[in-house]
């Protein structure tokens, strides 16, 4: 299930959205947002720790601890549900749009007595919305994209999150009598970005008794169906129990999308491994995440990049701007995790934000130069904004003192798409900008996709030696994978990076490489598994143009 730190994460993000619909002070709102974002990535569980261990949390004050202590102590915070009931459900409900944010939601129900997404269609079918301060054309087009997001990833939920019940149901079920074998499949096991639900293969002699067990597990709130329960936390799990003959033909079924599965026409067997599966129709084994039929069936495969072949993150902030975590900690994390090099890229002062200032990174710098670490080179970088005429922070000259530099877009999500395609390519031709971050700026579930000419973009960077981000924060996973696949066939190349603010975020690596895959991104085409030697060759070439 959801650890108690995602747990405790999401309702302070929660508070944090209703002071700000509430007409609170946009301080103590942002304040509330700092801590979730704290205790979403600290280290510790805090359901072991007291009031004075939580203080000790960056960014979470004595109001924020009391309020965790309460919670695990009642099981409710009463401060939020107190505000919950001074919010409007219908305003609530509205917030959950992508892109439309908690200001505009109390607008639109203060104003118009909007109260339903519904409401909200027929409002802007009749033209209500016209002339309204925020609701532009443009301001429109995008709440109906959110719209369309919200209502297509209904019921879905982040690959993270997804794994941590998938990992609990197969602890349990590996351990029930007549279970030889459990294993994940479905849109999970293909490593897909939003998951609706978990499903899970099992062998067992008896398949009737072992889905009867699992129906009767503590972890199950509701049964749906035979094998289909709804879990403790509200997500779908599906176990499809077969006879160990069986299993290769039931996990390959339940892994594949229905158009791989079709296309790939396979006798029913039974095969008892998923390698027989495919060599009774002359196939060699496709991994999971292959499995779109996206050409798996009929092109020769790749060779995927994988976890081990990265060499060091190029993209991870400390708590000089937004990270929780301060520079020694990130350091020794980083270590742990056998990186030949390692950038840090704190924010620069143009999300201003982040109080960034010129001297405090000069500063940054010199303590990162005095650091030696035993096997791991470390870098100094930083996340530029890239403005909205495609500038960035500082001049070249400064720039240039940087050993990677990635531009990301923070501001201005809705430019129009003509605009947004020359801010990005004015970025890459930039020739300090190295990498471009989160391209496509999507925060799943809450953010859609900027709109911009991204071929143009695969060009521009292909053209200026500029490789794209494939970001693998769980809510970010960008560049997507239909993006990815585009990408390649300009010759892009690929930094994954963790953008950790936590050292818990430096795991995140998996769900980057993933989605890296699903794209069908080989080891070669990633910056971050060259060595030292050719990553600097590759700064030097641009910085030469």
């Amino acid at each position: 299930m959801a650890s108690p730190n995602h747990i405790i994460g999401a309702l302070l993000q929660e508070y944090a959205d209703l002071l700000h619909v509430s007409g609170s002070q946009g301080f103590k709102a942002r304040a509330f947002e700092r801590a979730a974002r704290a205790i979403s990535g600290h280290d510790v569980d805090v359901a072991t720790l007291d009031l004075k261990e939580l203080q000790q949390i960056p960014n979470v004050g004595k109001s924020t601890a009391e309020k965790v202590i309460e919670y695990f102590s009642t099981g409710r915070m009463a401060s939020l549900e107190n505000l919950r009931e001074q919010v409007p459900v219908g305003t609530r409900q509205l917030m959950a749009i992508p892109g439309l944010g908690p200001t505009r939601a109390m607008m639109l129900a203060g104003t118009l007595k909007v109260t339903t997404i519904d409401e909200l269609l027929e409002a802007i079918e009749a033209g209500k919305l016209d002339g309204m301060r925020g609701f532009g054309p443009k301001g429109v087009e995008n709440i109906l994209r959110g719209i369309g997001q919200l209502r297509e990833g209904g019921g879905r939920v982040l690959i993270n999150k997804a794994f941590a019940v998938a990992l609990d149901f197969l602890g349990t079920i590996s351990k029930l009598d007549g279970c030889e074998r459990v294993e994940i499949a479905g849109s999970l096991r293909r490593m897909k970005d939003f998951i609706r639900n978990v499903d899970l293969v099992a062998a067992s002699p008896d398949p009737a008794a072992l889905t009867a067990a699992f129906e009767r597990l503590p972890l199950v709130s509701e049964v749906l169906g035979p094998g289909s329960i709804r879990a403790v936390g509200g997500m779908q799990v599906d176990l499809h129990a077969v006879t160990p003959s069986s299993f290769g033909s039931a996990w390959q079924y339940w892994t594949g999308s229905a158009s791989h599965n079709a296309a790939l026409r396979a006798p029913d067997g039974p095969f008892a491994t998923e390698e027989e599966v495919y060599a009774s129709v002359g196939l060699p084994w496709i991994p999971p995440v292959l499995r779109e039929d996206r050409g798996e069936l009929t092109k020769p495969l790749p060779e995927l990049v994988t976890v081990d072949d990265l060499r060091g993150d190029l993209h991870t902030h400390t708590d000089l701007t937004d990270g929780i975590a301060p520079l020694e900690k990130m350091l020794a994390a980083a270590r742990e995790r056998g990186y030949e090099y390692y950038a840090v890229t704190d924010h620069a002062p143009n999300l201003v934000m982040q109080r960034m200032t010129t001297e405090k990174m000069l500063k940054q710098r010199a303590q990162l130069r005095a650091i030696s670490i035993d096997g791991m080179e470390l870098l100094h970088g930083t996340e530029l904004n890239i403005d909205p005429d495609g500038e960035v922070d500082w001049d070249v000259e400064f720039l240039a003192g940087f050993d990677i530099c990635v531009a990301s877009v923070h501001s201005l999500f809705g430019q129009p798409q003509a605009e947004m395609t020359r801010r990005l390519i004015r970025a890459c031709q930039n020739p300090c900008v190295n990498i471009i971050g989160h391209l496509t700026t999507r925060q799943i579930g809450r953010r859609p996709r900027i709109q911009a000419d991204f071929d143009a973009v695969f060009e521009a960077a292909a053209a200026t030696g500029t490789a794209i981000e494939v970001n693998s924060f769980p809510d970010r996973l960008d560049l997507p994978d239909d993006l990815i696949f585009r990408a390649r066939e300009f010759g892009v190349k690929f930094a994954i990076d963790s953008d950790a603010h936590s050292t818990v975020h430096l795991r995140n690596m998996r769900y980057g490489v993933a989605i890296a895959q699903r794209g069908w991104v080989e080891k070669d085409e990633v910056i971050n598994t060259w060595p030292l030697a050719r990553l600097r060759e590759f700064v030097a070439a641009k910085r030469q143009t």
